[in-house]
């Protein structure tokens, strides 16, 4: 049976490739690494999304820093696919604490250097960020010139870097996924997008007042989660290049977010809303959007779900599983 890594499984983006292996590859055995105890509440967000039969995963805890552990999960399994899906998301909270760079590139060096030493080089896919990119007014494609500005995007350029160079040295079938924002119902609720969803709830319950941001007017590329998995599921399945960007190619105003989030309780947004700019990071380019020409071309992916669709299905499944 086909055996496959998903580290970090319990992330949305975990829970969404959970789903796309189960339903296209059924005979299959997932293992998933996780530092929470509590399997439940993973389980309960994969029945969420109507996935009840659960017999060939395995969820298990590990510390992915902790080599000798990576070391005998790897020789134990012998995954035929990794997803390296682990570690730290925020890139405000890795301006914070300081180990969040250490952490993304020992979790990475750990694997790498495991499936090394057992002499099993696996497919490996390779969460890569769209933050590692220099600003640029244009879209950003795989070319793109590389300047990373926070401990987050640097430890992902390091790791990104390192894949396309063990690629090449072994001729190992290690494909990088740049990934732009990307948000769904199961994103925490520090995020932006979350929390301006959550803040328009909350207003239109009379639980809160108003929301208070950094800026109205940058513009992200923002998709839907379940999107983007299903590309780096397919390139991990079809890929040829080392690595490819994964998001919508539009871009989208904060101010549109909050207007589409508030008009959807029929709430008049500047009622409710305050600047503050000291919530920006230092060096937040104004505008950041894909070009997904190479992944469109090669694989024939694109994103289905509009950024409006998307505000309405994280309030909708907010209204009925929180206790909002």
């Amino acid at each position: 049976m086909k055996k496959i890594l998903i580290t970090g499984i319990t992330g949305q983006d975990g829970i969404f490739l959970t789903k796309q292996i189960l339903l296209n590859e059924p005979v299959t055995e997932i293992y998933g690494t996780t530092r929470n105890a509590n399997h439940n509440y993973f389980l309960n967000q994969l029945s969420s999304i109507g996935l009840e039969n659960n017999y060939n995963l395995k969820l298990i805890n590990i510390d992915l820093e902790n080599f000798d552990d990576v070391n005998n999960l790897i020789s134990d399994i012998k995954p035929s696919t990794i997803y390296n899906l682990a570690g730290p998301s925020s890139v405000y909270g890795s301006l914070k604490l300081p180990y969040v760079e250490h952490t993304i590139i020992n979790i990475f060096s750990n694997l790498i250097e495991s499936l090394i030493k057992n002499n099993h080089l696996s497919y490996f896919f390779q969460a890569s960020s769209s933050e590692m990119f220099k600003e640029s007014t244009s879209k950003l494609n795989e070319d793109s010139d590389l300047s990373p500005h926070t401990p987050y995007a640097k430890a992902k350029l390091f790791c990104h870097e390192k894949s396309i160079e063990l690629r090449e040295k072994y001729d190992w079938p290690i494909i990088s996924g740049i990934l732009f924002n990307h948000e769904s119902q199961f994103r925490e609720k520090e995020f932006l997008f979350s929390k301006i969803v959550d803040s328009a709830i909350g207003i239109s319950q009379k639980k809160t007042q108003q929301l208070i941001i950094g800026s109205l007017d940058l513009e992200r590329d923002w998709s839907f989660a379940e999107d983007i998995v299903k590309g780096l599921y397919q390139i991990t399945n079809g890929g040829e290049s080392h690595s490819y960007v994964i998001g919508s190619g539009v871009s989208t105003s904060i101010k549109e977010v909050v207007q589409i989030a508030f008009s959807y309780f029929d709430l008049n947004y500047e009622d409710f809303i305050e600047i503050d700019s000291k919530l920006l990071r230092k060096g937040d380019p104004q505008k950041k959007v894909a070009d997904i020409s190479k992944i469109q071309n090669e694989i024939n992916w694109e994103p289905k779900v509009t950024v409006k669709n998307l505000i309405e299905l994280i309030i909708e499944s907010r209204l009925k599983h929180s206790k909002f």
